[in-house]
């Protein structure tokens, strides 16, 4: 048995890329930086390695949502698959680039703190809406009202 998951918690390091695929999906690409800070022990000064990461997502809702609310500096956490692709460059010599793949059906994405890049209100981020309460007859004729609160 062997297990392909990776989960990374950083910071947006440019604007996503939206483009669409020639069946007319979407796909998202961006970066994201992860850093580890510790302290030099010969020099006791305090030292930082920063880690880039190539993030493609093809599920379509959160390309949406990547569209809407990831911004440069956005603070994201990804959990998806490591992949290698390789590829030609234009002087024919093969080329590799590794990334972090959020698939159609299986990865995550979730905004962690405020979004900076929300085109919507503030105020709505977040929010979670309940269905209005329902107000029926039962079968002795009387008048029950339901009060849905569901907490999802």
């Amino acid at each position: 048995m062997s297990i392909n998951r990776v989960i990374l918690l950083g910071n947006v390091g440019r604007d996503p890329e939206i483009r669409p695929t020639t069946t007319g999906d979407q796909i998202a690409t961006f970066s994201i930086a992860t850093s580890e800070t510790w302290k030099d022990k010969t020099t006791g000064e305090r030292k930082e390695s920063t880690e880039w990461h190539n993030i493609v997502c093809f599920n379509q809702g959160l390309v949406k949502i990547i569209q809407e609310y990831v911004t440069k500096g956005s603070r994201v956490a990804i959990e998806g698959k490591m992949k290698t692709r390789k590829w030609q460059h234009s002087d024919g010599t093969d080329r590799y680039s590794t990334e972090v793949v959020i698939g159609r059906f299986d990865g995550s994405l979730s905004l962690e703190g405020k979004p900076s890049g929300a085109t919507r209100s503030e105020d709505a981020y977040g929010s979670t809406k309940t269905r209005e309460s329902y107000s029926g007859s039962t079968g002795g004729g009387s008048s029950d009202r339901l009060d849905d609160e569901i907490p999802f």
